[in-house]
């Protein structure tokens, strides 16, 4: 099964996506959701196109794999996480995380992977949840 990478970031007023391995595939929305929905919109629309024009990756089975920046993650989840309980679980400075998530600073790559593993992690301990 092919992997269609969807990266999605944030501007000041809006979110934006592009796969980074298939051509012809974008999305916009004011938020993650309306990005998704709108990614997978133009896909439905690109399946239409002559089959010679349809990106590979599109014919058969696909999955995709839809990947934030920290920024965008973090401001987005902002009503679900906060800063501080990011912070106790990467054990990066709260301060640092507001940086990230206002757009101020971006995170070098391993600090990025520090925040993706603390929550896949997270992550994990809940589905071990049974309640």
């Amino acid at each position: 099964m092919k992997t269609i990478k969807v990266i999605i970031g944030r501007s000041k007023d809006h979110y934006g996506a592009y796969a980074e391995n298939v051509n012809k595939i974008y999305g916009g929305g004011n938020t993650i959701e309306e990005v998704k929905n709108s990614v997978l919109e133009c896909i439905e629309i690109v399946k239409t196109f002559d089959s010679k024009n349809i990106p590979a990756a599109l014919k058969g089975e696909y999955e995709i794999e839809w990947k934030l920046d920290v920024g965008s993650f973090l401001q987005y989840y902002k009503g679900i996480f906060s800063q501080t309980g990011i912070a106790k679980l990467t054990g990066i400075n709260e301060k640092l995380l507001n940086h990230y998530a206002s757009g101020i600073k971006k995170p070098r790559p391993a600090q990025a992977k520090k925040i993706e593993n603390a929550l896949h992690k997270l992550g994990n301990e809940l589905l071990a949840v049974k309640l």
